[in-house]
Order: structure tokens, then sequence, then C-alpha cells
């Protein structure tokens, strides 16, 4: 609940902050995998973009996957190595920019590789270029995530290709999961081969997308590396990627944050904060999920319960319902576990609410700031 060693005092509210020691943890797990099983593994910005920590990220990592013009900028910029790109639907303008900073480029439809083939095969640029799949399985149950729904836009279908892959056309892309195990890993390798077999002896690379939830706790990453070897021993031809987004920056930070007010009601008490779920954690809202706040509990019978309420005018800006063994007060600060992925990639400056400040606690349990935000910031957005 209340912090108040020297540590926090020094950490303004709101603000992310990003735990070293953690992220070398959840590191350590990449590097395992691929010291023991062929695969390559990606930072996708998508999910975790902090380029202050690239520095350390990088030492395991392979290179960034990106999905626009802006984060194929960021990785080639602040990261380096290899950078892997896929859109849904590239501009005519942006593609010129991408071609130099790209080493793979991957397209949603065969119609977006035509349209831009031409324009590739001018350029000077030595790309490897790659179809997204749709292997027409996934485990994700929230719609708003499940890129393999009904009708959906992403992804080719194996039924609207012909025996032999478009000319030009080096790999695939699999995107299906998230926050998913190793079996659902496994299940969608077997739907590839299944779906698009007879294309793999033509392939020089595979990409199996992010979502691979390998620093969970409880993952089976033996297994995972199990079903790597296997589909690598039918196909030692392929080259396997991987881009995890969720996973690198798993449990590796919080959301700090401050009691502005207490307002009762019969049934509750709506606390309100200084940060804004809509604006700061739209994830939340939108799986949606209920994330852990460091020594609070589910409410038992007759306990006092306190929702958590954002700092917009949004009628919808709270979430979720908490117990506390003491009473809150107004100038506590609430840690909110586990905001680090799928965060700050996401954040609005909705309302022109204060936005949170972006830091690390260090390995030696120093406090650095890396970003902090002002008004300059917003009004900048508008014009």
């Amino acid at each position: 609940m209340t912090q108040t060693s020297d540590l926090f005092k020094n950490i303004p509210s709101p603000c992310f902050v990003l735990e070293e020691a953690l992220l070398e943890r959840n590191l350590a797990i990449f590097e395992r995998v691929q010291r023991e099983a062929p695969i390559n593994v990606l930072l996708a910005l998508k999910g975790f973009s902090l380029f202050h920590s690239f520095p350390i990220i990088r030492k395991t990592l392979q290179g960034v996957s990106a999905s626009s013009l802006w984060e194929v900028q960021l990785g080639a910029q602040e990261f380096g190595g290899e950078v892997h790109v896929y859109s849904p639907a590239y501009r005519n303008e942006d593609l010129p920019q991408i071609l130099p900073l790209a080493s793979h480029l991957t397209f949603n439809s065969v119609t977006q590789w035509e349209r831009f083939a031409p324009i590739i095969a001018k350029s000077s640029s030595h790309l490897s270029i790659g179809l997204r799949i749709n292997p027409e399985y996934s485990p994700v149950k929230t719609a708003l995530y499940n890129p393999c729904m009904a009708h959906t836009r992403l992804g080719v279908s194996h039924n609207q290709l012909g025996d032999t892959l478009p000319k030009g056309i080096e790999g695939f892309l699999s995107h299906n999961l998230c926050e998913s195990d190793s079996y659902a890993l496994e299940k969608t390798l077997l739907q590839i081969e299944q779906l698009f077999g007879r294309f793999l002896p033509q392939l020089k690379w595979l990409n199996l997308g992010g979502g691979h939830l390998m620093t969970r706790k409880h993952y089976n990453v033996a297994h995972a590396i199990e079903v790597i070897k296997a589909f690598h021993d039918r196909y030692p031809h392929i080259k396997l990627i991987m881009e995890p987004g969720s996973a690198i920056a798993w449990e590796t930070g919080f959301l700090l944050s401050t009691v502005q007010d207490l307002i009762p009601t019969p049934a509750l008490i709506n606390v309100m904060l200084d940060i804004s779920f809509t604006a700061h954690t739209p994830d939340c809202l939108e799986m949606p999920y209920k994330p852990i706040i460091r020594g609070a509990h589910e409410p038992q019978d007759s306990e006092k319960v306190y929702r958590m309420g954002g700092s917009s005018c949004l009628a919808g800006d709270f979430l979720g319902d908490y117990a506390f063994a003491e009473d809150l007060s107004i100038g506590d600060r609430l840690i909110f576990e586990d905001m680090m992925h799928y965060t700050m990639v996401k954040t609005s400056m909705f309302n022109g609410v204060v936005h949170p400040s972006i830091g690390m606690i260090k390995k030696d349990g120093s406090f650095v700031l890396w970003r902090h935000f002002s008004y300059q910031d917003y009004r900048a957005r508008l014009g």
C-alpha cells in the first residue's frame, strides 16, 4: 500500500518504473531458448518500445520486429540488428523510407506484394520478402485480440495460394498467439504443416510471431525447445524466428500512482488516482483484466471495498474492487504491478491528464528518471 522508503520518495507520481534486475531475469530465459533451440528471438516493438532499455535487451535479442514506419525508424536507430517489418497495409509514401532500414519485409496479402514488388525491385535494398499467413487457429478467447477470427483481415489463407509461392516470396509470418503456452505453439506448427505444408520446402524462414509467454510462471520452456527442435529437424533449411512482445517485459515493472481523493458510497469507496486507465493502461479496459495492486487483496465479506478510479472525466475510467489491510488515505501511494508491456506503447494524453513519467530502478537499487512529460508535450500533439 503506502510506500515510504527513500527510494519511492525519489520517484515522481505517476510513473512507469522498469526494474533492471527483473528485465535481465526474463532475458536469461530467451538466452537459454536461443542457446538450446535453433531460433532467433526479436523484440516486438508493438508490445514494448522503451528504447532507454535497448542497451540491456540487445545483449540477448537479435533485432526487432516493427509494424509501422515509426517503429522501423526507432528499431533501426536505437536497437540495431535485424529489422523485420510487417504492416497490414503499407502506404506509398512510407515504403521508400522503410526499404533502406529493413532486413525482412512481410506483406499481409498477395495484392500488396504485387503492388509494391516493382518498387522493391528498383531499390538498392537487399530484403527478404514474406507473406503473413492465417493458420486458422488461435487459442485467444477475446475477439479483440484474435487474428484468426472468421473473416479476418489479417493474413493469407491456404486456399488463396496455388501450389507454389508467388515469385519473390521467401518466408512466412504466423502471428496467432497472445500470452500463450508451449502447447499452443505446438498446435500452431501442426496447423502450418497441415495447411501450408506444400510451401515449406520452398521457404527460407518462418516467423512464429509473438504471444509466446515464456517468462510466465509455469510456462514449459523445455517443451517449447523440444517443439522448435522437432520442427527444425523436419525442415532444417528453414530459419526459425519469434518476436515476443509481452514476454520480454512480463512482470518487469510497475505503475506508481497516488491517491488524490476518497469518495464513499453506500456500497464502496471510490479511490481517485492520478492515473487514468483509459489513457495510461487501456488494456485493463480492453481485454479486460484486473491488475494486481501491491498489498491489496480481493474483498471478503464485511471488508471495506475500494474501487480504483481514473483521473479522466470518462465515466467508465475505473477498474476493479480491492481491499487493504489498512484503510487508505489521501496521499497514499499505490503500485500497480506488471505495467511495462502494452502500456507505454498505448498511452494517450486524453483529457490532458498528467502523463506518467518513465524511469528505472537499477540493479544497485538507485532510481534513474528517463522522461518527464509537460504541458508542451500535450500541446505539441495537436499542432
